[in-house]
């Protein structure tokens, strides 16, 4: 098993937060799903600018060894490097092994041939957190949770202009809007609610008129955008869409591994044409398009939302026509 604890997604922290204050549910998750798969070694990737939590796990494990003796399977702790594309769970293998992390082609699959070269399950650290309680209180308590249809329980890592920037539990298909007035107490004084990303860098730039979509998979896709990690960025009356959507791509041009072309070439060539007073939108929708469509991975295929939601929602700001 590989679990990704590198929380490379601009905007998230609900991994540090969940693991600093309570790692063992976390490790009994991790456990139980090792013991019904039947793995017998584990890895966990932590992002190596958490310092705390490395230290946290640590001396977690070392209690469970001294409790179970040699009845677990095997944990290592690898620390990640600080590349955003080691999200990516190929590349995450490759890093873990001690290659340089880049996306591998696919078949075959992790799930066939993963970490050296074995079936590999891989996980991210909330789905196994959130195993002891479902088990405990049963599937009908977790999925009874929600709005608007939805079902769960989500933890949304919320920054930008509010009140109460945070780990923030609440339940599937809440809006962005209910999430502000509910959870983070309001925007800040002299701050009026302007757009927001709903998923980190990659998710897009949704406009405040769209507030009060359901923040939730596969529902934000309409609209040009995704909820990803749950890391919400709002933004106020105050910033500026259009310098967001830039600094996000100037942030995927620099953490692209410069595997394939569309990413590498298409990320500087983006964040170049952005720079320009007017945005040309035709030969930026022609670079997203083939972004989109050829680059190996998801972070030059998502790389382009921000440009189109920029140019969607806020044309104005770019001179886009």
């Amino acid at each position: 098993m590989a679990v990704n604890i590198d929380e490379g997604e601009p905007g998230t922290f609900k991994d540090r937060y969940y693991l600093e204050r309570d790692p063992h549910r976390f490790i009994e998750g991790m456990l139980i799903a090792a013991e019904v798969i039947g793995i017998d070694c584990c890895y966990l990737y932590v992002r190596d600018e958490y310092p705390g939590v490395l230290q946290v796990l640590r001396d977690a494990i070392k209690e469970l060894g001294s409790v179970f003796d040699n009845h677990l399977p095997e944990v290592h702790i690898r620390r990640g490097a600080g590349a955003y594309i080691c999200g990516e769970e190929s590349a995450m293998i490759e890093s873990i092994e001690g290659k340089r992390g880049m996306p591998r082609l696919r078949p075959p699959y992790v799930a066939e041939v993963g970490l050296f070269g074995r079936p590999t399950l891989e996980h991210n650290c909330e789905t196994l957190y959130w195993v002891r309680d479902i088990l405990e209180h049963g599937a009908d308590w977790f999925s009874g949770q929600g709005r608007r249809g939805r079902h769960g329980l989500r933890s949304f890592s919320v920054s930008g202009r509010v009140k109460k920037p945070g780990v923030h539990l609440a339940p599937a298909g809440i809006s962005v809007r209910e999430l502000i007035d509910e959870f983070c107490g309001g925007m800040l004084d002299g701050h009026t609610f302007n757009a927001y990303f709903p998923g980190g860098a990659s998710g897009g730039i949704l406009p405040a008129s769209l507030g009060d979509e359901p923040l939730d998979f596969d529902t934000l896709q309409a609209h040009g955008s995704f909820i990803g990690s749950a890391a919400v960025i709002i933004l106020s009356d105050q910033d500026s869409p259009r310098q967001a959507a830039l600094n996000t791509m100037r942030f995927f041009s620099h953490e692209s591994c410069g595997q394939c072309t569309p990413c590498r070439v298409g990320c500087d060539r983006a964040e170049r044409l952005m720079e320009l007073p007017q945005w040309d939108a035709e030969l930026l929708e022609d670079l997203a398009c083939v972004m989109e469509d050829a680059s190996i991975c998801g972070l030059g295929q998502a790389a382009p939302n921000p440009i189109r939601t920029v140019i969607r929602y806020f044309p104005e700001e770019v001179g886009a026509q």
